[in-house]
């Protein structure tokens, strides 16, 4: 199969994105290819998901390696060909992108299969904010599949096209979400004497959260908080009586998380109790940091190293969070950054997978094998 052929799927992909756990267009295309080549498929691991198995030789070696297929809820405003028929639905992280290139490393490994051990191609739904990789793993993924390391791979526009970077230890933070609702009784704007203000307390607090971070953590410890979203209200002259603020954090360390999550709980409640509310926090630690493994980073550095791709050690982690933390709690293994540039920012209303990345993406697996289960190049 030439690259044409993977560039083509993957357009199609992207015209029909699908959401956390109805990838079953994608899973089926996904099975289907496989199965073509000749690769045990097995369906529906942690709903949709879908596990290639390829064995061949005596050894009991066996590696994963994993793509994610789900899209995100959004519009996409490209202006390509290509761009997503799905209202609501884009593929604006490159989950699609993903996907083909490990089909087609898949694709050249089953034609030459010159390995001794097993390789575990897992095929991931649900990466964005719905924890595919842990619905896999409590599946169990590494049960059915057995591995003794598992790898990813992520587009990343902040690096040059085909540059590889990553890290032993933290590479991706913990992402946690945040909703705090503010009650109050709701009346008049225009006696704002007669009732307690829920939107003036809303703002007063997003001000104040954003005081936890440079205020009560070390400034040595990095993390992120912000307010993404805010709703309150019906109408131009009414004082509503709710409002809610929502939002994210990012951190690596579990205490730090528990200093914000506790300030964030003080501070809703003392600034609404300031005007005369009360608020409802609601706080979810839904993804854990990514950890690689000190091992496995150093093989995914030596295999980019051997499919010739200019590489090197990340100077430091990324505060986006990443489901294939699940996968590194379970299993030793490493997630990789693949330079993407040039494109649009990763979940920008026009972003579009950089085709040009597909060989790139292909060669890194293949190494990846290489360097696990002994292929002789």
């Amino acid at each position: 199969m030439d690259i044409s052929q993977l560039v083509a799927l993957r357009r199609d992909l992207h015209i029909h994105p699908e959401l956390a756990y109805n990838e079953h267009r994608t899973a089926a295309i996904v099975a289907e290819f496989l199965e073509d080549l000749g690769i045990e498929v097995h369906r529906g691991i942690g709903k949709t998901g879908v596990v290639g198995v390829l064995k061949r030789g005596s050894s009991t070696r066996a590696i994963g390696l994993r793509a994610d297929m789900d899209a995100l809820p959004m519009n996409d405003l490209g202006s390509q060909p290509w761009k997503s028929q799905t209202a609501g639905v884009c593929h604006a992280c490159g989950h699609d992108g993903h996907t083909v290139m490990l089909l087609g490393a898949a694709a050249q490994l089953a034609a030459n299969p010159d390995f001794d051990g097993t390789v575990n191609f897992i095929f991931q739904p649900a990466e964005e904010g719905q924890a595919g990789a842990k619905a896999m793993t409590e599946d169990g993924l590494f049960t059915r599949f057995p591995c003794d390391a598992v790898y990813a791979i992520h587009n990343w526009p902040q690096l040059p096209l085909g540059v590889v970077q990553t890290r032993p230890g933290p590479i991706m933070a913990a992402g946690d979400a945040f909703s705090i609702t503010v009650h109050g009784g709701g009346g008049h704007a225009a006696q704002p004497q007669l009732t307690p203000d829920t939107l003036l307390a809303t703002s007063e607090l997003v001000v104040a959260l954003h005081t936890i971070v440079s205020r009560n953590l070390d400034p040595c410890d990095p993390a992120v908080l912000t307010v993404t979203r805010i709703n309150g209200g019906f109408s131009h002259n009414m004082i509503p009586a709710e409002a809610t603020l929502s939002g994210t954090v990012r951190a690596f360390d579990s205490a730090v998380q528990d200093t914000i999550e506790r300030r964030m709980r003080e501070l809703a409640a003392s600034v609404t109790a300031a005007h005369g509310l009360t608020a409802t926090v609601k706080y979810e630690r839904y993804y854990p940091a990514t950890i690689n493994s000190a091992e496995e980073a150093a093989v995914a550095l030596r295999a980019a190293r051997r499919a010739g791709l200019e590489h090197g050690e990340a100077v430091k982690p990324a505060l986006t969070s990443e489901d294939f933390s699940f996968m590194l709690q379970a299993k030793p293994g490493a997630y990789l950054w693949l330079g993407s540039a040039d494109s649009r920012p990763l979940h920008h209303s026009e972003y579009d997978f950089n085709d040009a990345l597909i060989p790139y993406g292909i060669r890194w697996f293949r190494a990846v094998v290489q360097e696990t289960l002994g292929v002789k190049i």
